[in-house]
């Protein structure tokens, strides 16, 4: 099945974990601005980014992201 991204899921993923974006951004040596670009949907995660985050926070990649099914695109049918 296809999947589109909906929102970043890692403010709440943080809250379960018990660290703060600050704490993340050290351990992970990121700058706290492309956190919280992600946060706030203004930038999407590198698949790398996403596994280093979800391993330091416990969770899967896929758990960072709301999961939207693509819709099907209708077959075109022939009639004959």
């Amino acid at each position: 099945m296809k999947f589109e991204l909906g929102r970043c899921l890692l403010r709440e993923r943080l809250l379960q974990a018990g660290l703060t974006a600050e704490q993340l951004a050290r351990a992970l040596r990121y700058k706290p601005e492309r956190l919280s670009d992600y946060m706030d949907n203004k930038r999407v995660m590198p698949l790398k980014t996403a596994i280093s985050i979800a391993d330091t926070l416990g969770c899967e990649a896929k758990e960072l992201y709301e999961l939207l099914p693509d819709a099907p695109v209708p077959a075109k049918r022939s009639d004959v």
